[in-house]
């Protein structure tokens, strides 16, 4: 059985947000959101999930780890695919309710399952549009101009994450 991590209790408001505790907050669902940026450009690579325990992992190995919804399971990223994301820097917000990792990601740079360097590789237009509330319509625009992997050779069979 995994001994759960123990973080300092929340005491009071002048503790969690001027204190030097780290007292972290999860959801309802016990987690907390966590994004994910490259260290040497500044980009969004990513948003996740941290779990107390996805949260311990990453603290003590220097390496992001993950809590999966859609597995319902810790992982640490890059297991599999070698795109492994060394924690350069590890910050958490004045409430301390979600984590802001700087990573240097192994490999190829990629953060994506889908191949691209950024999960964030699309665009959504904004403006008025011709039918006003017609979301069904609206045409996504890659700001990637192409993958850093090819998924099918880095994971194989593995399941997709992506549920629907």
């Amino acid at each position: 059985m995994t001994k759960k991590p123990e973080f300092a209790p929340r005491v009071t408001v002048e503790q969690v947000e001027e204190g030097h505790d780290l007292a972290p907050k999860f959801d309802a669902n016990g987690l907390m959101p966590v994004v994910t940026t490259d260290v040497h450009t500044g980009d969004v690579l990513m948003v996740g999930y941290m779990n107390d325990e996805a949260f311990a992992k990453a603290i003590e190995t220097g390496e992001a780890h993950y809590f999966s919804r859609s597995r319902q399971a810790v992982w640490h990223k890059g297991a599999t695919s070698g795109l492994v994301q060394k924690i350069v820097e590890l910050r958490i917000d004045d409430d301390q309710d979600s984590v802001w990792m700087k990573v240097d990601v192994a490999g190829s740079g990629a953060s994506c399952h889908v191949g691209y360097m950024s999960c964030f590789y699309r665009e959504v237009p904004t403006g008025p549009r011709e039918t006003e509330g017609d979301f069904k319509s609206i045409v996504l625009t890659y700001k990637e101009d192409e993958k850093t992997f090819d998924p099918v050779e880095v994971y194989g069979d593995a399941p997709n994450p992506t549920k629907l």
